[in-house]
């Protein structure tokens, strides 16, 4: 966790049992797009995902995911699991400034360094 803070990631919100139901909170405001985000959980980098929408709106697919979206069940689970073991589940996020830049190209954050960060930090909820 420590080297995701490290490369500018912040906490921005986190995920609450609400009468059995799954819900996030964002505390954050992230307007940007292209944003990699990761679920940690006691100080363990669970799962990192990137997003060309906006935060909230990735969010809400881990909150009610439709039956053909694999991941967004498994982590919804993995989620609903740990909080009912009273263990919190916080939502960090590294927002795409827009400001890489390769001549007249903008290069996103997210998207390079997504899988970077998987191989190397091995989250447990990355199934690849």
């Amino acid at each position: 966790m420590k080297r995701l803070v490290e490369i500018g990631f912040i906490r921005v919100g986190d995920w609450r049992l609400v009468s059995g139901r799954l819900v996030f909170g964002i505390d954050v405001a992230i307007d940007s797009t292209n944003v990699l985000y990761a679920f940690v959980s006691e100080g363990e980098v669970r799962y990192i995902g990137k997003t060309t929408r906006t935060l909230p709106k990735r969010m809400q697919g881990y909150q009610n995911p439709s039956s053909s979206q694999s991941t967004n069940i498994r982590n919804n689970t993995e989620i609903k699991i740990l909080l009912a073991l009273k263990k919190n589940v916080d939502i960090y996020a590294l927002p795409d400034t827009g400001l890489l830049r390769y001549g007249e190209f903008s290069i996103n954050l997210a998207a390079g360094l997504e899988d970077g960060l998987i191989g190397t930090l091995k989250p447990a909820w990355n199934c690849r």
